[in-house]
Order: C-alpha cells, then sequence, then structure tokens
C-alpha cells in the first residue's frame, strides 16, 4: 500500500511487528542493510555513530555481521533507527553529499523527540504501517479471526496465533519498556497494561487507570507516553468544530490492534463475549480506516464525538474531503437508541455523512444514516474515505 517516490529518503514508522522489515527486504532486495538488532552493529554504532560512513565505503577488514556495505547509489536501509538516533546526522551528510537514498524504519519515536531529532529537516518523507487491512487481505480476510486475534502479519499466518500475541506482549514488556529505563518499574508498568485494557475504545480516565492499577498518577501518565511513543495506542480527541453542545473533554483510548487488547485484557467468568466484542469491533474498523487514510492519503484527522449526556459517536473523520460520522455496533440487530447520537450529529452537523456499521446483513438508509453490514465495510472503507460510495 506505502509507494515512496523514486529514489526519495524515507522513514517507516510502525509497531514491532507490522512487517517493516518485511516490506523493506522485499522492495529493496539489493540494498545496502544496517541492521541495529544486530548486537555487534548496535554497539559499534553507538559509539562512533561516524562508523557509519566507513561501512558505506567499499569492503575492508572489520566489517559487522549486521550490514551489508553499499555503493554510491544503492539504497541503504538503516532498520531500528530510533536505537541510535545520532546517526541521523551522519544520514544527514550522506544525502548532502552523496545523494544517497536511505530508507529508515522505526517501531518509536521516543529517543528521536527526546533527543530533538528534526526527520531530516524535511529531506526524508515520513510513512507508517499499521497491521494488515481487510484490502490487503482480499479473500483471506476472516472478520471472526480478526476480532479475535487482530490482523498483525504473523497473528494472521500463524497456527497459534494466541501463542504468538501473548509473546509479542511479553517482548515489548523485556525490550522495549526495559530499553527505556523502567526496569524496577516492570511490574507496576504489567498491571497497567490490564488496566488499561479496559479502557479501550472509552474516555481515557487517568484517574481511574492509576486506581485500579495502584499506581501513582504522575507514574500512569508517563506510561500512557510510552505507549504512544512506542506505537502501542492511539487517542482520538474530542470533535468541537462548531460545537452547539457541552461537550465532553477526554480523549477515547485504543490499543492500536485488536488482537493486543484482547491478549492483555483480562478474562474471568463474568465477562460476557459481546462485553469483549463490542469494543474489538471498533477497535478493527478504527484500524482499517486509519490504514487506509494514511495510505490513500485521504487526510483526514480522527475525532469521537459525545456531550455532556453521555450521547456518543463513535468515530469522527473531519478533513478536506468531507465530514464523516461512525457509529460502530457489533450486533446484527438494531434499536432505535443505536441512532440517536448519530442523529443527533447531523442535526449539529447537516453536512455530515452518517453511517452506521453493524454486523448484520441489510443495507439501507434509515433516518439519514447509512446502515452498512461489516462484510460490506470492510469490502469498502477505502472507497468510503476517498468518496468513491
Amino acid at each position: 500500500m506505502i509507494q515512496p517516490p523514486h529514489q526519495q529518503s524515507f522513514f517507516l514508522f510502525g509497531p514491532r511487528g507490522t512487517g517493516k522489515s518485511s516490506w523493506v527486504r522485499a522492495h529493496y532486495p539489493d540494498a545496502a542493510y544496517v541492521d541495529l538488532l544486530d548486537d555487534e552493529t548496535y554497539r559499534r554504532l553507538l559509539a562512533r555513530p561516524s562508523t557509519l560512513t566507513e561501512l558505506l565505503e567499499p569492503p575492508r577488514r572489520g566489517v559487522p555481521r549486521g550490514s551489508r556495505r553499499g555503493q554510491r547509489g544503492q539504497v541503504v536501509v538503516i532498520d531500528e533507527v530510533q536505537k541510535v538516533p545520532a546517526l541521523l546526522d551522519e544520514v544527514h551528510r550522506q544525502i548532502e553529499a552523496r545523494g544517497t537514498q536511505f530508507v529508515l524504519t522505526g517501531s518509536s519515536a521516543r529517543k528521536l523527540r527526546k533527543q530533538g531529532t528534526n526527520l531530516l529537516a524535511g529531506r526524508a518523507f515520513t510513512y507508517s504501517l499499521f497491521p494488515l487491512t481487510a484490502r490487503e487481505l482480499g479473500d483471506d480476510f476472516d472478520l471472526a479471526r480478526a476480532l479475535r486475534f487482530g490482523t498483525l502479519p504473523m497473528a494472521v499466518t500463524s497456527r497459534a496465533p494466541a501463542r504468538y500475541l501473548s509473546s509479542y506482549a511479553r517482548t515489548y514488556l523485556r525490550e522495549e519498556v526495559e530499553q527505556e529505563g523502567l526496569t524496577r518499574q516492570i511490574g507496576s508498568f504489567a498491571r497497567f497494561l490490564e488496566t488499561a485494557s479496559f479502557s479501550q475504545a472509552a474516555c481515557l480516565s487517568v484517574a481511574q487507570v492509576a486506581t485500579d492499577a495502584q499506581v501513582h498518577r504522575k507514574v500512569v501518565e508517563d506510561y500512557f507516553g510510552i505507549l504512544r511513543d512506542l506505537l502501542l495506542s492511539h487517542e482520538l480527541p474530542v470533535f468541537s468544530r462548531r460545537a452547539k453542545r457541552e461537550l465532553m473533554t477526554k480523549r477515547k483510548f485504543y490499543f492500536f490492534d485488536v488482537g493486543l487488547y484482547r491478549t492483555l485484557r483480562p478474562r474471568g467468568p463474568l465477562d460476557s463475549e459481546a462485553e469483549l466484542n463490542g469494543p474489538a469491533f471498533e477497535t478493527l474498523c478504527l484500524q482499517e480506516l486509519m490504514a487506509l487514510n494514511h495510505y490513500l492519503e485521504a487526510g483526514f484527522d480522527f475525532f469521537h464525538w459525545r456531550t455532556r449526556k453521555h450521547e456518543e459517536v463513535d468515530l469522527v473523520l473531519y478533513g478536506e474531503k468531507g465530514l464523516l460520522a461512525f457509529e460502530l455496533k457489533a450486533g446484527s440487530r438494531l434499536r432505535e437508541a443505536d441512532f440517536r447520537a448519530l442523529e443527533l450529529f447531523g442535526g449539529d452537523y447537516p453536512e455530515a455523512r452518517l453511517i452506521l456499521v453493524y454486523t448484520g446483513t441489510r443495507a439501507e438508509r434509515r433516518k439519514g444514516i447509512e446502515l452498512i453490514p461489516a462484510d460490506r465495510f470492510f469490502a469498502t472503507a477505502g472507497d468510503i474515505l476517498l468518496g468513491d460510495v
């Protein structure tokens, strides 16, 4: 889905497991490759970032096994560039001096931002990679499986997706969070993750999460910051343009993938499947729309809408192409109350396109609201964003 311009350097950000390395190797098979997950390469470049220039010169003895040399005019890939942010100064020099094309992948913007890195001052574009979309999966898209295990590539292809997702969550705890200096607080961070999962697809109360996780509020605020920095979560602000009603101000919280949410969310005998499926369905729809909005360059910003009287529209998209309001229902049967919030929103914003996605089978228009079955929604989400349907 990503189509970067020819010979243009770019960043490719995305959480671990979204397939960045596989994508790069498939699209740039002859590139010189610098792998910062290789310990020897990482240590050498961390100690002396200028060594990057040496690695890209003609072969000499002592080349780290985590890199392949490049030649003038070749593409150079640096995998997990956030591990050594100082490398970007060398990258900048190579772009200016030799016109080298760099492909820079990363699963965290945290260190880059902390060190004030300017992402090469506009000399490199920025792209993101998301979990797989229904559009990419085509006939292999399975709604029931996606609602349970999400759409990370390995979760889609694995014969043991639950085991993979459990390992994925532990990997982030061990490799990412410990590297961010939270080693002594790993236990409290693990409790925080479980507690935060109860806020999926809901307005976020940091104070409530802190109380439930038994962690100080300031620490919880930092933890949510880590999730954002590691690209593990999304937080949607309230849509308040030309507001005619008193609105809530809290952001809406989502882990970035359904499978990660379901893995972190504790489940006991009092938890019904319907209770879990609601946030899961809403998250899966959000994943699809966010990814396609980026890949198709539709240009929408994402919001939610919630009044002080608790009338809520799950998802609001606003941009040059228009105003879209989505209600996302995991059920196949609809009640009059399911239309209420969209009707109110449509009254305040008559120019909005009102869409209710549900797991039923009938497509129709009711009270100015388009009813779209889930299978049709996932087949046409990109066309909806572009205004083609």
